[in-house]
């Protein structure tokens, strides 16, 4: 797994600042610290560091093709690149590696931007092809591997495996963007393609970009999207086996290397299948670790060990401090931009553990989304039933009048919160999805942020993400939408950043079996009551798995991967939360309203709501602009937010 970095003049052909090029490099070190390399010529450079894992001899980058006018820097991995070797050599190509990342350059040279329709793998790279003066670059299918870009205002391209290295280069300009803010309070990530500064992007998941010299924007194409494409006649039985057979051919790929390998074990089903299939594949044990926690309320390591002793594996269990409060100055340094995802902190800490014992390591994400196997898509489709029933124009007033009229219960099991409920009839099917997975619901929002800050957001609201893919969903059943919209949103732009910068700031490799894109493609063509049958998420994956795995691992409640941010916020991080919520910092952006801030500590200390979601939002907030932007107050241009 790497770190990579370039320039590009779009205007011509400047010489390159080698010493930025290697300050911009050398902020990754810590994706690669095994080497790092540069190449330079007039208008591009490009720059790598490497951690090595495959052909670890003599798989170097920035790397060429046979007479050196396509040169790449790539980060990931290509699972079938030795089929692709052979078809190449056939085909004329001559290889000096044995590496994965040499399989680019001459997919390049054969197919052009065509080749990653070829690659089975996670990757982002970018590519130079001097004798077609085209820069390309390219991101995996289900956005495994992260990749910023920017258009500056001189006409220089850049780009990289975090964004870090962008705000190194000088002629960056770190304005915040509000849509940015709205989707981060909205969400508690930004969503792709905006980061947090209006002239960064992400590269979206199975998009390549395009720029040929001299040319000012660059060209973007999707090349692919989950088909939901349906099986016809397939029963149960068929679809159990085939689910099996075609799980091991993915763990399978996933363990080439040439450096220890490992993988997580949380106890929950998805990562303990990954550890059940590896087992009858490798002919030694397999390295495995889990974190426990001391409150038994998010305590899974008994299931995780059940997992080890019948596979008997090697198994490492370390203890998460419960108040392990130091790493959230830490995260909001590796995410670079505001990440809520409180169940960083102990992704942060098994990956740490992780890394003791192997380089690589498999997980078990993706499973949720692509099996169906959170609640919420159980509540979403009971909420579509009753829409059904009556339509909006009834709905809206009625439910709208019992939603405001029925007290908040944030205390109460989920089947007694009538209140939310209520409000998500009101609505049509995506705002009631978006409703029910936002962290902040619309009316906080609103008396969250200040005036002015809501006049700048010109009536922009969160809710536009998710209409924007559901309106490019193949498929219109209720199900299969909202998984669609998930991978498009939560997957990329949360669980797998929160891994991604987790075990980078590591040096280990996480690999996602679940998220095999010829896995994703059967799966989605399933039928939705294979995925979730009664109150039963992933269905025909547990009846698959259970020769494999005990049924209490399999049929247990789903726990997650969580911290108790509730408790700390009324103990031990009580003050910590009001110094930086009431401090000079947040206020001087003028984004916030200091009146609903205070509400928010107020009711949530007291115990009267359960506001840790918002709080450790804003906290978040408060840190990255503390430790990414390093400034006391955030640059926000004057004519679109005034700032008091």
């Amino acid at each position: 797994m790497c770190g990579i970095v370039g320039l590009f003049d779009t205007r011509g052909k400047r010489e390159i600042d080698r010493q930025l090029l290697e300050c911009m490099n050398q902020i990754q070190i810590h994706r690669g610290p095994d080497e790092g390399e540069l190449y330079t010529e007039p208008g591009v450079g490009f720059g790598h560091r490497r951690l090595s894992i495959m052909d670890v001899s003599s798989g170097q980058q920035p790397l060429f093709n046979e007479d050196g006018s396509v040169v790449v820097v790539f980060n990931g991995e290509i699972y079938n690149f030795q089929e692709l070797a052979k078809e190449l050599v056939a085909l004329g190509h001559a290889f000096r590696t044995h590496c994965d990342t040499e399989v680019i350059v001459h997919a390049w040279e054969e197919w052009g931007e065509h080749c990653v329709d070829r690659f089975r793998g996670m990757f982002a790279f970018g590519l130079w092809d001097r004798n077609r003066k085209v820069l390309f670059l390219a991101r995996d299918r289900l956005g495994i591997k992260p990749l910023y870009y920017s258009l500056l205002e001189d006409g220089t391209f850049i780009f990289a495996s975090e964004l870090k290295a962008l705000l190194a280069h000088p002629g960056f300009v770190r304005d915040m963007d509000p849509h940015a803010i709205e989707d981060y309070f909205a969400y508690g990530y930004i969503p792709e393609p905006k980061t947090i500064f209006r002239q960064a992007f992400k590269l979206s998941p199975a998009h390549t970009l395009k720029l040929h010299s001299g040319q000012g924007s660059p060209q973007l194409h999707q090349y692919w999207d989950v088909p939901f494409t349906p099986h016809h006649s397939i029963s149960v039985q068929e679809a159990q086996e085939e689910l099996i057979v075609r799980l091991r051919e993915s763990v399978k790929i996933h363990l080439m290397t040439e450096v220890p390998l490992g993988a997580f074990l949380s106890g929950g089903v998805d990562s303990s299948a990954v550890v059940a299939m590896m087992a009858n594949l490798m002919g030694e044990p397999v390295n495995t670790c889990s974190i426990s926690f001391g409150d038994p309320a998010f305590n899974e390591s008994q299931y995780a060990q059940k997992v080890a002793d019948r596979y008997r594996t090697r198994h490492n269990v370390g203890q998460v401090d419960q108040d392990d409060f130091d790493l959230i100055d830490k995260l909001a340094s590796l995410y670079d931009e505001p990440f809520a995802d409180s169940s960083a902190m102990p992704t942060y800490r098994v990956c740490e553990l992780a890394r003791e014992r192997v380089t690589v390591a498999l997980s078990g994400d993706g499973g949720d989304e692509n099996l169906a196997g959170y609640s919420r898509y159980r509540w979403h489709l009971n909420e579509e039933r009753m829409r059904s029933v009556l339509p909006l124009g009834l709905r809206k007033p009625l439910f709208g009048l019992l939603g405001s009229l029925y007290p908040k219960a944030d205390w109460a099991p989920k089947v007694l919160r009538a209140k939310s409920t209520f409000e998500a009839l009101a609505r049509d099917s995506i705002e009631g999805y978006f409703h029910s997975v936002s962290i902040m619901k619309d009316g906080m929002r609103q008396r969250l942020f200040s005036d002015s800050f809501n006049r700048a957001l010109q009536g922009y609201q969160a809710v536009e993400v998710l209409r924007t893919h559901a309106d490019q969903c193949p498929v219109q059943d209720a199900l299969s939408r909202v998984q669609y919209l998930d991978m498009k949103t939560y997957l990329v732009g949360d669980i797998l950043t929160k891994v991604d910068r987790a075990s980078m700031a590591h040096a280990l490799e996480v690999r996602v079996p679940l998220l095999d894109h010829k896995l994703v493609e059967w799966i989605s063509g399933l039928p939705v009551s294979f995925k979730l049958r009664g109150h039963e998420g992933k269905y025909i994956f547990k009846k698959a798995l259970e020769p494999h795995l005990p049924n209490d691992v399999l049929y247990r409640d789903k726990m997650g991967f969580s911290v108790p941010l509730a408790g700390w916020f009324r103990g031990p991080l009580r003050q910590r939360v009001s110094d930086a919520l009431m401090g000079p910092i947040l206020a001087e952006t003028g984004i916030f309203n200091k009146v609903f801030l205070k509400e928010l500590i107020d009711q949530h200390q007291s115990g009267r709501r359960d506001y840790s979601a918002a709080l450790w939002s804003l906290l978040m907030f408060e840190s990255f602009l503390r430790n990414v932007l390093h400034m006391e107050q955030p640059r926000l241009r004057r004519n679109d937010l005034k700032v008091a």
